[in-house]
């Protein structure tokens, strides 16, 4: 049954999102991590020693289309005098994102509880009462990676990476809905 799912969710994916047959649009894959990342919110701290920059309330980060929502955020960078990734010489390699996060590109949505967006790796990864949908297809679980390298998304039951029992649900299953289209007679 567990391989049966993972070769459905398979098929039917797209990097963040459910693919409907027949579109074949991956539209988080080679998402392009190294562009600009902008972020509104109500309140923003930088944390200059520390490399990192507290993000909270209302919080929207866009990057290349894509855009992240959450309460509230922790960012984490690099500062690299005199050099980097863009004028400023800061490289941002992940954001920490929790309090109703949903990551949107195009007709794709994930939610989750939590988000880590590994900018290096180019996953993110979402934890807790995760939804991944596109139109009417809809799957639902604990745990989602996305790869934005190869457009591939895992959905399990389990809101952590290891210790079965870990899970939003008390089955610890993954559950969706699929549109299927109307066939001719």
């Amino acid at each position: 049954m567990k391989s049966t799912l993972i070769l459905l969710t398979t098929a039917f994916l797209g990097t963040a999102g459910v693919m409907i047959a027949g579109a074949g649009a991956q539209v988080f894959k080679n998402h392009d991590s190294n562009a600009p990342v902008n972020f509104t919110a109500d309140r923003i701290e930088v944390q200059d020693r520390a490399d990192r920059v507290l993000v909270s309330g209302n919080v929207e980060v866009t990057q290349a289309g894509m855009t992240l929502n959450a309460a509230r955020m922790t960012v984490a960078y690099k500062n690299q005098p005199g050099g980097g990734t863009d004028t400023n010489g800061i490289e941002i390699n992940r954001i920490d994102a929790s309090g109703n996060v949903v990551v949107r590109k195009a007709d794709q949505t994930a939610r989750g509880n939590v988000a880590i967006y590994d900018l290096n790796a180019k996953l993110i990864t979402m934890l807790g009462d995760v939804a991944l949908t596109q139109g009417s297809n809809r799957l639902t679980g604990g745990r989602l990676v996305m790869d934005l390298n190869s457009g591939r998304s895992t959905v399990d039951g389990r809101s952590t990476g290891s210790n079965a029992g870990t899970s939003t649900s008390p089955s610890g299953r993954v559950s969706g809905t699929f549109t299927v289209p109307q066939r001719k007679n």
